[in-house]
């Protein structure tokens, strides 16, 4: 089970913060904001991480 851990203003952003999320061991998904036929490269899009897991996610960015 996935919560929401941030929102970046678009897939570029998005997909830099789940590689450094990624790249420490924490499993990373990321899913655009909005209707599907408005999604795209500058859609803004939400970064979520597993349950419970989200003080790991703080730590790894604080890290950065």
């Amino acid at each position: 089970m996935f919560t929401d851990y941030r929102k970046a203003p678009n897939l570029i952003t998005a997909e830099m913060w789940k590689l450094a999320i990624e790249a420490e061991g924490l499993p990373v998904k990321i899913l655009p904001i909005g209707n599907i036929l408005d999604w795209g490269e500058r859609t803004e899009y939400r970064i979520m991480v597993p349950k419970g897991r989200e003080h790991v996610a703080d730590e790894i960015l604080r890290k950065l």
